[in-house]
């Protein structure tokens, strides 16, 4: 399907030092689509990674983003600037 090719093309293009990490602790699915009926199992069967579904799965992608914003203005990092 196209949501494994996605997948398997998102893992082979990952660094080494986070495939070791994907390796090691498997994948989380965030978003609307990790709501799909057997998603995890699917990913898992494929690629032989352990894979999870986060709890509220619809407001986690959120969320992280608001933390990742609020640690940046905290650290006084610019997402991009322009010169």
């Amino acid at each position: 399907t196209a949501i494994m090719q996605a997948v398997k093309s998102a893992l082979e293009q990952s660094p080494p030092e986070l495939a070791s990490d994907i390796a090691e602790s498997g994948l989380v699915l965030t978003g609307g689509g990790a709501l799909m009926k057997d998603l995890d199992k699917l990913i898992s069967e494929e690629t032989g990674l352990p894979v999870i579904v986060a709890e509220d799965p619809l407001s986690c992608v959120a969320r992280g983003g608001g933390k990742a914003m609020e640690l940046m203005d905290a650290h006084d990092i610019d997402l991009v600037t322009l010169d």
